[in-house]
């Protein structure tokens, strides 16, 4: 009896000892990998002064969209034009603001109480109903990324998140986003999205149409203005209706439409975003 507990303890250790080996050599491969990918990072690092100010680039999904009609002619074509930020009506930068980031200019690039709020509610759910990822998040996956999901895609948003968030204005970052984000099949940016759904630009939409397209974010392809999915009406109304909870140029823009009695048919100065 004694020669097999002496036995069984011997195999328990060399078990344990083994593990202890793998554990140190994943650890290492682990570490070889992440000074890698930082040096891959290194390499390819934006010259985020390039970006801080001027045109707006051309984002890696628009590129990735063109090549892939190229393959397939079947497919919508591209609509991007990029408007100044400055001839963007602030009702609508709020309506996406309050869509998509309501801490947009209170975080550094991370909400880590709209992440706790999202898994919360996920696991309530059983399910991944909701993301988390802000609207700076948003860009540089827009901009530098591809739309997978794998865990290296999601370190590399994380990292370039940082580093944005650091070189750039939230103005920028906002005029970036608004400019690259998807709106349809086809449609980059709200000046295209204002021309392809409401046949207008985006300096002229008016508060209603501006919920539209901030509903139309989550899920461009499937609920916007054209599919006008019960899903999509919900969310539109949604957002107007907060949007009318601030006072400033969406209600006073609102109160002009419902109004053609007052002569002023400009947009009075509100508290902006």
């Amino acid at each position: 009896m004694k020669w097999r507990g002496r036995r069984k303890q011997a195999g328990i250790r060399h078990q344990l000892s083994r593990m202890t080996r793998v554990a140190h050599w994943a650890v290492r491969i682990g570490l070889i990998l992440l000074l890698v990918d930082l040096f891959y990072l290194m390499l390819t690092w934006p010259d985020w002064k390039s970006f801080a100010t001027g045109p707006i680039p051309k984002s890696n999904l628009i590129r990735e969209y063109e090549l892939k009609r190229a393959e397939d002619k079947g497919l919508p074509p591209l609509r991007w034009r990029p408007v100044a930020l400055s001839s963007v009506p602030k009702y609508l930068i709020r309506a996406v603001i309050l869509a998509e980031d309501a801490r947009f200019y209170e975080h550094s690039g991370f909400d880590l109480i709209a992440f706790k709020e999202a898994m919360n509610y996920n696991l309530a759910e059983g399910r991944l109903a909701l993301g988390a990822s802000t609207i700076s998040q948003q860009t540089v996956k827009n901009l530098f990324l591809s739309p997978s999901r794998n865990p290296l895609r999601k370190w590399h948003e994380l990292v370039l998140t940082w580093g944005m968030e650091r070189n750039l204005k939230k103005r920028r970052i906002l005029e970036l986003y608004l400019n690259i984000a998807q709106f349809g099949p086809g449609i980059y940016g709200i000046q295209a999205a204002a021309q392809a759904y409401f046949g207008t630009t985006a300096e002229a939409l008016t508060p209603d149409q501006a919920a539209r397209l901030a509903a139309t974010l989550p899920a461009p392809e499937r609920h916007n203005p054209a599919t006008r999915t019960n899903h999509f009406e919900r969310r539109a109304q949604k957002i107007l209706n907060r949007l009318l909870r601030y006072p400033g140029d969406a209600a006073d823009a609102i109160n002009r439409e419902l109004d053609p009695i007052r002569p002023d048919n400009g947009f009075e100065n509100g508290n902006g975003v």
